[in-house]
């Protein structure tokens, strides 16, 4: 069995719970500009966030809530209009650090570099949403910003189809040039679990999120409610195939670091016999 190399991490509700008080404010402030009385309330952005993609996820929402809506130019134009507002929206508001990153993840992120592992990102939102997030985020003083702790960024429209198809996993394992055997992914949703398993990377943790506690994630391998952090309770684990075997690990270490990482990457590949 390959060592653990790398470190996939999904983004939105995986590196910042930024759904719920990011992207669903953003896509509000997008409609108001465009004259829109649209409001994505809490609720309906839960269930908005089944399908991936903003502008996948606008043009569900007509479909479904609003049929009849005839909108003002094409509709494929004036679906990418309204996103490129809501990104703009979006990016500015992570300007300000407005969300940050959730607990233990700066931390993770430092343990991993300094270990020589291997840093990527995966996920459906555009590279300028990645980009804003990151370079808010503060950091030590004699680390370089954020974004350049990752060695492969695979964002927004780069693959044919997007989560829970396994494409942009696909995508950072080729630019990556490693195996799924060799790689843990870290997810926050259903989507994503069945995203990462189809690309193979069965070393797959769940930190579940804001909109996510309720879903079916029991396909992980280890879900937790949280990262954690030295000196504070330690993530409780809800579900998993390796649950029972690495919850003994996260005990002693605390917290999610490498040694709970290996420990999840050797349970998950050895259990499939690879």
């Amino acid at each position: 069995m390959p060592e653990l190399e790398a470190i996939i991490f999904d983004v939105d509700g995986t590196l910042a719970d930024t759904e719920r008080d990011g992207h669903r404010i953003a896509f509000n402030a997008a409609f108001a500009d465009a004259g829109l009385d649209w409001e994505w309330s809490v609720p309906l952005y839960g269930e908005l966030l089944q399908v991936t993609g903003g502008k996948e996820r606008i043009r569900a929402y007509l479909a479904e809530h609003l049929p009849d809506f005839s909108p003002p130019e094409p509709l494929d134009d004036f679906i990418r209009g309204l996103h490129r507002r809501k990104t703009a929206h979006y990016t500015q508001m992570m300007r300000t650090g407005s969300i940050g990153l959730r607990p233990g993840v700066l931390r993770l992120l430092r343990e991993a570099m300094d270990a020589g592992i291997r840093l990527a990102i995966a996920t459906t939102t555009t590279p300028e949403n990645v980009s804003a997030l990151l370079s808010a985020a503060p950091v030590p003083g004699h680390y370089p910003a954020l974004e350049h702790w990752f060695e492969v960024i695979a964002a927004g429209d780069v693959v044919p189809a997007k989560k829970p198809a396994a494409d942009i996993f696909h995508l950072a394992l080729t630019e990556l040039d490693l195996p799924a055997n060799a790689c843990v992914a870290v997810e926050d949703s259903d989507n994503g679990v069945r995203s990462a398993l189809g690309a193979g990377l069965d070393a797959l943790l769940v930190t579940v999120s804001s909109y996510t506690r309720d879903q079916d994630l029991a396909a992980a391998a280890l879900v937790v409610d949280g990262l954690g952090e030295p000196g504070s309770p330690p993530p409780k684990v809800l579900d998993g195939g390796c649950a029972d075997p690495v919850a003994g690990v996260l005990r002693d270490a605390g917290c999610v670091d490498l040694t709970v990482l290996r420990a999840l990457h050797a349970c998950a590949f050895g259990r499939s016999g690879d």
